[in-house]
């Protein structure tokens, strides 16, 4: 990741002056040192008939499997993480906010069709929302020498955004592809992904992601959201 000059300009014309104190970002993917994670793109958040549908995921496929593709095309690796929970606990933390959902061993854990995960590609069960909180994912990057991630999936500000922050934490350089996610609604959407431009990692479209990762092009972060 290079820093240039400090995007203080903004200052002025932006009610978010904190915010605005930051570096022009861009990064260079390296598809050696690249793993694509997608986040919770399963039944139960998706598909009719799942327990928590969130609307409007088909159109999240199309620029998914374009960076789906370009990985496996390279050879980094493709993490599919799983939101699950087991039944009969006294006290599982998500069901105290939300409805009840993602039944360990159930349909509705499953990835959907529509993207093509593969059996022997990584799998990562989560029961927070975040999937480096008391998983193997941080442990496993590091087996596979990775420090650049590109997270995905739904909802962006919940589970991409307490992955992409733990992420941050843990040294990894992060890249979130703006329309290979969704959130609850247009204003969580811009709202997180401002954050995590001006916070967290770098935002950019799945035809950037995927054409860096097979061509090593430089990737802008977007020093246009929330203007």
């Amino acid at each position: 990741m290079r820093d240039a000059e400090p995007l203080s300009d903004q200052a002025g014309s932006s009610p978010d002056v904190f915010s605005a104190n930051r570096l022009r970002e861009t990064v260079r993917l390296d598809a050696a040192r690249t793993a694509v994670v997608v986040i919770d793109m399963i039944n139960d958040f998706c598909k009719p008939g799942g327990a928590m549908v969130l609307p409007g995921y088909e159109r999240l496929v199309g620029p998914q499997r374009a960076i789906i593709e370009a990985a496996r095309s390279v050879g980094a690796p493709v993490v599919w993480v799983h939101d699950s929970h087991r039944r009969n606990l006294r006290r599982d933390r998500e069901w105290l906010k939300r409805t009840p959902h993602c039944v360990e061993g159930t349909w509705g854990v499953e990835v959907i069709t529509d993207l093509n995960a593969r059996d022997d590609e990584i799998h990562v069960v989560k029961h927070r929302y975040s999937a480096f909180f008391n998983t193997d994912l941080d442990v496993t990057m590091k087996d596979m020498l990775v420090d650049q991630l590109v997270v995905m999936g739904v909802v962006t500000n919940i589970c991409v955004r307490s992955t992409v922050h733990d992420g941050f934490f843990l040294g990894y350089e992060i890249v979130v592809p703006e329309d290979a996610c969704a959130a609850t609604g247009p204003r969580e959407q811009a709202s997180s992904l401002y954050d995590i431009a001006t916070h967290f990692g770098v935002v950019s479209d799945a035809a950037s992601v995927a054409h860096a990762l097979v061509n090593g092009a430089e990737i802008s972060n977007r020093a246009d959201l929330g203007a």
